[in-house]
């Protein structure tokens, strides 16, 4: 596994939610989830994307875990959140969760964030998200995906 300090962070969070060892370095790119469903061959819609917006009234993080099938639709987030959201820029993102954009893991992350989860994701047995870097990732049902982030499930998909 890859030895970055982000990738450690992960599979420090994992193991103490009972998800240790799950983590896995692949050979190519899981950037984006076609090309991690294709390194991992599943189906795209088994890549939980994790999506960073921002509240820009508090300067805050919202973290929305979303199937790697589907768009996140900015208009229905900003009702279940309710206010404005927009999408953070990369800068954002690595100081609200200690990941860069392609390796935005949904565990570890340096400060809480409220996080949000799309029902696209529910509809899969098997789930896969990054862990800490574009090349590692780590596999879930939904049923412990929610648990580990105590994320809100939502229905914000186009």
């Amino acid at each position: 596994m890859a030895k970055g300090r982000s990738v450690a962070r992960v599979a420090s969070a994992l193991s103490e939610l009972g998800l240790g060892g799950r983590s896995r370095e692949l050979p190519d790119s899981t950037r984006t989830a076609a090309e991690a469903g294709a390194a991992l061959g599943c189906e795209v819609g088994q890549i939980v994307k994790s999506l960073v917006f921002r509240l820009p009234s508090t300067d805050t993080a919202v973290l929305v875990l979303a199937s790697g099938s589907t768009r996140v639709d900015v208009g229905k987030l900003s009702a279940v959140v309710g206010e404005t959201v927009e999408q953070a820029s990369g800068a954002f993102v690595r100081d609200r969760t200690g990941f860069a954009i392609g390796g935005v893991a949904p565990v570890g992350l340096v400060a809480p964030v409220t996080t949000y989860v799309d029902r696209g994701v529910l509809g899969w047995d098997h789930v896969w998200a990054a862990a800490g870097s574009p090349r590692t990732v780590f596999d879930a049902t939904p049923d412990e995906l929610l648990a580990a982030t105590g994320g809100t499930v939502v229905d914000v998909a186009e």
